[in-house]
């Protein structure tokens, strides 16, 4: 139901799947603590920014005395509540929840790992957002590097990575390299999802803005 965008389906599954977990499992067995961090993603997306702060609080209390802090499970939550925090416009809380689980992955899954890469890509997100382009390009292009080796130059966070290195050349006002990045993340959404998918119109849509010149 999340992927298929039916939001208010996905609530009331992962609602009746965490009062089950509770109930015949506890509040704080893992597999309850994972369903309020699935909550707390879906609230996200929702823009229901108070309830998703509270489950992912709720799971990564749990997740730190259950798995320990250093976990990978804990991280990924520690890695959602900088997005959070990001979405909140709070930055600097941000950057600190993207480095604690920065520094967790690459401990224990190692620098080319998907998870790691992700959380230096939400830290170039980050950097864009408060106007630090160069770091930003720094985090993109370290992400893009392992992501290409790691997943291929056609996989969705490969071309999500490009697409963002598109969006900081624009803002950079480099409206060639931004075109040039647009038109590769485009053929490869439309090679893995299709030309109708919202990723590939939304890079259409880009790539049209940049055309346009002054």
């Amino acid at each position: 139901y999340m992927d298929q965008g039916k939001l208010a389906d996905a609530e009331a599954m992962f609602q009746r799947a965490l009062v089950t977990f509770e109930k015949t499992l506890g509040t704080n067995h893992v597999s309850t603590l994972m369903m309020a961090n699935n909550l707390g993603i879906l609230y996200n997306d929702q823009g229901k920014l108070a309830n998703a702060k509270a489950m992912y609080q709720r799971a990564l209390a749990g997740k730190e005395d259950a798995l320990g802090p250093h976990h990978q499970s804990t991280l990924r939550t520690v890695d959602n509540l900088g997005k959070l925090y990001k979405d909140q416009g709070k930055l600097t809380e941000a950057e600190a929840m993207y480095k604690r689980a920065l520094a967790g992955f690459e401990n224990t899954l190692g620098p080319d790992h998907s998870s790691t890469l992700e959380t230096v890509n939400n830290l170039g997100n980050l950097y864009q957002d408060r106007d630090d382009l160069t770091e930003a390009e720094a985090m993109y292009k370290l992400a893009l590097a392992g992501f290409e080796k790691a997943l291929g130059p056609d996989h969705s966070l490969t071309l999500e990575t490009v697409n963002n290195l598109g969006n900081l050349y624009k803002d950079q006002g480099k409206l060639t390299e931004a075109e040039a990045m647009y038109k590769r993340a485009l053929a490869g959404f439309e090679k893995i999802l299709g030309p109708d998918h919202k990723s590939t119109l939304e890079t259409v849509n880009k790539i049209g803005r940049a055309s346009c010149r002054e």
